[in-house]
């Protein structure tokens, strides 16, 4: 017997330890997204009028793409959060989360019940190819802005600027810098997570449960965990 139950105290147990667990996570969530967001703020500061990216602008949120954990659970913290807000709002994004599944279900690169990819590339290329015009499900149809935007995933926050992830340069978006020359576009370019921190979480998480696996928007937002 431990002497904490000796002496009459509740030994924890996964149940109560479980919140803890959480709270580390949206922690470490928050220095993820704190230190991008400050990157891609200096790239817009130094794009000017380079940058097009404006509320109302979603080319860049139409067609499904892979998000990782952390993406998820930010996504599903923000619905629960609006449920309390705007309960209307957030069952709209659920029923529109549904419907996109249901569309994906035929052809859905992975398991189909979970949303959980197979990381197979070419299957999942060809998915994303035939779904391409298949609006994401946090987008409001009338507004053409996100319903979740402060906990939108990564690559909706870093869509725009010329980035450098993982020692490789990505180009602008397509409606940025139109006209611009070279090294205008390389003097914007920033490295939104130049320590790797996001990938250093995501490894703890899957030392924790052997789970590396990614989704896509629709099922994170419908996944009741």
């Amino acid at each position: 017997m431990s002497r904490s139950t000796a002496q009459g105290e509740r030994p924890a147990t996964p149940a109560r330890t479980a919140p803890l667990a959480r709270q580390s996570l949206l922690r470490a969530d928050r220095d993820v997204v704190e230190t991008i967001d400050a990157a891609l703020m200096r790239a817009s500061r130094l794009a000017g009028p380079n940058l097009a990216c404006r509320p109302g602008c979603s080319e860049c949120c139409i067609g499904p793409f892979p998000i990782n954990r952390l993406d998820g659970s930010r996504l599903r913290q923000g619905l629960e959060e609006l449920r309390d807000k705007d309960p209307q709002r957030a069952a709209a994004i659920a029923e529109r989360a549904r419907l996109t599944v249901g569309q994906f279900a035929k052809d859905f690169p992975g398991d189909r019940t979970t949303g959980r990819l197979s990381g197979q590339e070419a299957d999942e290329d060809r998915f994303f190819e035939a779904h391409s015009a298949v609006p994401c499900p946090v987008l409001d149809p009338t507004t053409q802005t996100c319903d979740l935007y402060a906990h939108r995933p990564v690559s909706c926050r870093s869509y725009g600027p010329p980035l450098r992830f993982g020692g490789q340069d990505l180009p602008p978006c397509r409606l940025c810098f139109q006209g611009a020359a070279q090294e205008t576009i390389e003097a914007c370019r920033v490295e939104p997570d130049p320590s790797g921190l996001e990938r250093a979480v995501l490894k703890r998480l899957e030392r924790g449960d052997g789970d590396a696996g990614e989704t896509v928007i629709a099922y994170a937002v419908i996944d009741e965990r």
